[in-house]
């Protein structure tokens, strides 16, 4: 007896170090009970075995509170307290983590009438500067919990609450979980839960987490009476990168009705979200000699998800597409269909559903956020309400007493700071010589002591110093090295009325006749200088008239331009006068087409045929753009890019004389209005290539390159040989020689050919160019509008990606080829097309690359011209690199 009691003993000891070993293996978690008190408080959470801290460490605002006694016993003790932020716009956790590290962040919330006002809040969520999602609460006992899977690109994390009605913002708990980098990848973004559900036998079953799932995700009970629950008492091999959990995976879902198809259907929110779907099977049944379960899994409306698919026996298998999935309606319903061999029903053990959140990193430069926190934490600035989140972004959000510049390339840098009135005391931090661009610095009217660091000097940029109003700051002492930038005027240094000054020598006075005189001379001067200047405007005014102001559009915004001296062409060689112009296109006689710019009419100069297109008076493009296509024309030269044989600026009259293309542009050779006759597969591959080459050579042969920012069907002519070069340059823009890889510039181009990713983050960069030349390539093959709103996909490359489903390329090419065409080619086009429209330009292809695969489309049609092309298609279900139903691909490991 006594050696079952000490056996008993033993069992109970070690049962307890384990819970305690389990409880201290949480590495890397972090978990916020919001508004504990006492603030060095930890506990662990019975239920979960989690330690919660306080989360004063993390925030310096708001305020902490409670929710009613009686709601306490409902739920766990991380949402008994909370902390609400009834003070400022935007109030942020900072959190000092590793670059590049993946973690699942997850904000619970419980209003439990904590102010007495029975409302139901709502406010925004933030990461950074970029919105997360919204939190509505809609009962006073209901909680709301969001999560998302977020790779930091930076060491610092910011998870931020945004006042965007009249309730309070607030926060139960929060909490931080490291995950495998190589788990829950995407294309680009971050993954914000929808849902995540596993399939239990037991009705009372209730969520699973930590410590059943090691990385402390909730998965919710799934329960519904088209389905029935199995399960398992033997242990299943869970060991692929997703770590489920045991209890998930012993359990299992078929449906009721075994003979007919079984769906699974959810409806997202947003209509337009992106999404990832993980499924997570195993066979949890010990199948007789004679029983299979195999099925296959489609998804809205045939898509193929997964063919002929046979959960393994007590083993995980993860089914997830690689690429997002959409759906124009939001629905997304998933079939599962046994197999003609299978006597047994589908089944499923768990599922998680995604949506891409597009988060952005911190605008500012991480260093000038370093400088701002430390700043901000000597000297106890928390009471400036606004000093939360980026200090320059979002602009709405903008630090009181901060100013930045916002570059199109590259992070926000802080340029003035003005902590006037701020109550600071102490001595002048070194922090602040890390704000390497700052301009101006107003540090007036606090309580500085000690000496004026001679660090001043040093910043470069600085060229004002207010410190006066500081009566402890020793302003007698200015370093030698400051006072000598003061000396040269490169820099202002304000000291006001100085405390115990060094005594000066006694000045002599200045007779005021002297004054007076020299008063006197300095307005004679003036006078003098202003007669001088009206004369010379009079004379200029005589000899050339100027013009009057153009407008010019620039993504929706209407501005004046006017010509003036530091936007005039430098060269004059190829400069022709209006009258010349009139003689050359008859007086304006013969139109060739109408544009943007102008109108573009037939000429002759010397015996050879030129296009001349005048730039219109109501014209959305202005002499900016003028100048830029003419500059731009005359130092490149290349077989595929539109010669310019001169240009007019005379006074109000401007105009472009190009080489005459007599085919008009691509557009209308496809569209049939060139004669109606059809471009061959081969014309098309040609004209491609040639095509590519023009913009290859803008973009490696120039010096410095140049990006064109408007390349489509219509700015691709043809000559009489049907040979194409670019044209319509005046969007164009140069890349800095200093190894940068962005241009700044107002986004510009036309809708449909657009990079996306230029127009979110105005970054322009060869990309982008390669984006637009890939719907290009699209309208090649398909003969297809860019965005036709009566398709059930409107833009080309969703509608192209949406025919290919079904692994037919016959479904999207032109059908005016009646077939002629090589398949090889039209798949290598399609493919080298999509991979030029991914959304993320470091994943396109360079244009050299275009021009290399294209050769090799041109090579493939001359072969098959030739009798010599070889006799193999693709397969329906070959179609990897094309749809997003290719992607989906089993993880077993």
């Amino acid at each position: 007896m006594k050696s079952l009691h000490w056996f008993l003993l033993l069992l109970i000891v070690a049962f307890t170090v384990l819970r305690i070993v389990e409880a201290q293996n949480q590495a890397g978690f972090i978990s916020l009970d919001c508004g504990l008190v006492p603030t060095e408080t930890t506990y662990v959470e019975k239920s979960t075995n989690i330690t919660y801290k306080s989360d004063a460490d993390y925030i310096d605002s708001g305020s902490v509170e409670k929710i009613n006694d009686a709601d306490k016993t409902l739920v766990q003790q991380p949402l008994w307290a909370l902390r609400s932020f009834p003070e400022g716009q935007r109030n942020c956790y900072n959190f000092n983590l590793t670059a590049n590290s993946k973690y699942l962040i997850r904000g619970t919330f419980l209003y439990g009438n904590y102010d007495g006002l029975n409302q139901s809040p709502s406010f925004d969520l933030h990461i950074g500067p970029s919105k997360w999602t919204s939190v509505k609460i809609l009962g006073v006992t209901d909680r709301a919990i969001h999560e998302l899977i977020h790779v930091l690109t930076q060491d610092r994390l910011q998870v931020c609450l945004v006042k965007t009605e009249t309730t309070t913002p607030f926060i139960s708990s929060l909490e931080l979980r490291p995950l495998k980098n190589s788990t829950y990848t995407t294309q680009s973004g971050s993954l914000m839960l929808f849902n995540r559900v596993y399939c239990p036998s037991d009705s009372s079953s209730s969520v699973i987490r930590y410590d059943e799932d090691i990385n402390d995700r909730i998965w919710d009970p799934f329960f519904d009476n088209d389905i029935v629950s199995i399960s398992t008492d033997l242990q299943v091999d869970t060991s692929n990168i997703f770590d489920v959990p045991q209890a998930v995976m012993k359990t299992a879902a078929i449906p009721t009705n075994a003979s007919e198809p079984w769906n699974l259907s959810w409806t997202l929110d947003n209509n337009t979200a992106l999404s990832y779907v993980y499924m997570h099977f195993a066979e949890v049944q010990n199948l007789k000699a004679n029983e299979i379960r195999e099925f296959s899994i489609t998804y809205n409306g045939g898509k193929i998800w997964y063919g002929l698919f046979r959960p393994p026996k007590l083993s995980i298998v993860t089914i997830y597409n690689q690429i997002p999935l959409s759906s124009s309606n939001g629905l997304f319903n998933f079939t599962f269909a046994m197999s003609v061999n299978s006597t047994l029903p589908p089944l499923i053990n768990a599922l998680e559903i995604y949506t891409v959140v597009d988060i952005q990193p911190l605008v500012t430069n991480k260093d000038d956020v370093s400088a701002m926190m430390n700043i901000k934490k000597t000297y106890g600035l928390s009471k400036k309400v606004s000093w939360q989140g980026d200090p320059c972004a979002p602009q709405f959000y903008l630090w009181e007493g901060v100013n930045c510049s916002y570059p199109n390339s590259g992070p926000s840098m802080i340029i003035s700071l003005n902590l006037k009135e701020s109550e600071l005391n102490g001595t002048i931090t070194s922090d602040i010589s890390k704000l390497t661009q700052l301009k101006e610095l107003d540090l007036s009217k606090n309580d500085l002591s000690g000496l004026i660091p001679a660090f001043f000097a040093d910043m470069k940029l600085l060229t004002l110093i207010n410190l006066s109003g500081n009566p402890k700051l020793n302003l007698t002492t200015v370093p030698d090295s400051l006072q000598q930038r003061v000396n040269s005027k490169t820099l202002t240094l304000i000291l006001g009325e100085i405390q115990n000054p060094t005594p000066q020598k006694e000045s002599k006075k200045v007779p005021m006749v002297a004054i007076a005189a020299s008063v006197a001379g300095v307005f004679a001067l003036l006078v003098i200088l202003v007669i001088v200047f009206l004369v010379m405007r009079r004379k200029n005014a005589e000899t050339t008239e100027a013009p009057g102001p153009l407008p010019s559009v620039t993504s929706g915004t209407v501005k004046n331009e006017t010509k003036s001296s530091n936007l005039s062409i430098m060269t004059k060689d190829r400069r022709i006068t209006y009258s010349e112009v009139l003689k050359m296109a008859n007086s304006f006689e013969r139109v060739l087409g109408k544009g943007g710019f102008g109108t573009v009419y037939h000429g002759n100069l010397d015996n050879a045929e030129v296009a001349v297109k005048m730039l219109s008076h109501s014209s959305t493009q202005g002499y900016k753009e003028f100048k830029a296509e003419v500059e731009l024309l005359l130092r490149v030269h290349h077989r595929h890019l539109v010669g310019l044989v001169g240009y007019c600026d005379d006074g109000d009259n401007m105009a472009l004389i190009y080489e005459y293309m007599a085919n008009g542009d691509l557009k209308e050779n496809m569209s049939g209005k060139r004669g109606g006759h059809v471009l061959t597969w081969q014309n098309r591959m040609q004209i491609a290539v040639e095509a590519a080459q023009g913009l290859e050579y803008l973009h490696i042969g120039c010096t410095p390159p140049m990006v064109h920012r408007d390349v489509k069907t219509t700015n691709i002519l043809l000559n009489e040989r049907s040979g194409a070069k670019l044209a319509d340059f005046g969007l164009s823009r140069s890349f800095p020689l200093d190894g940068e890889c962005h241009v700044s510039t107002v986004v510009a181009g036309t809708p449909g050919y657009l990079d996306p990713e230029y127009y979110r983050t105005n970054w322009l960069s060869e990309k982008s160019d390669v984006y637009s030349f890939g719907v290009v390539l699209l309208e090649i093959v398909t003969n297809q509008p860019v965005i036709d709103k009566t398709r059930e996909r409107p833009h080309i490359s969703e509608w192209v990606g949406f025919m290919l489903t079904k692994g037919d390329i016959k479904s999207i090419v032109d059908p005016k080829l009646m077939g002629d065409y090589d398949t090889n080619g039209a798949w290598k086009i399609v493919e080298l097309a999509l991979g030029c429209l991914n959304p993320s330009s470091n994943q396109r292809p360079t244009m050299a690359h275009v021009v290399m695969e294209l050769n090799e489309c041109v090579a493939l049609e001359n072969a098959r011209r030739q009798g010599s092309e070889e006799m193999y298609s693709r397969g329906s279900g070959d179609f990897s690199r094309l749809s997003s139903a290719s992607e989906f691909a089993p993880g077993a490991r």
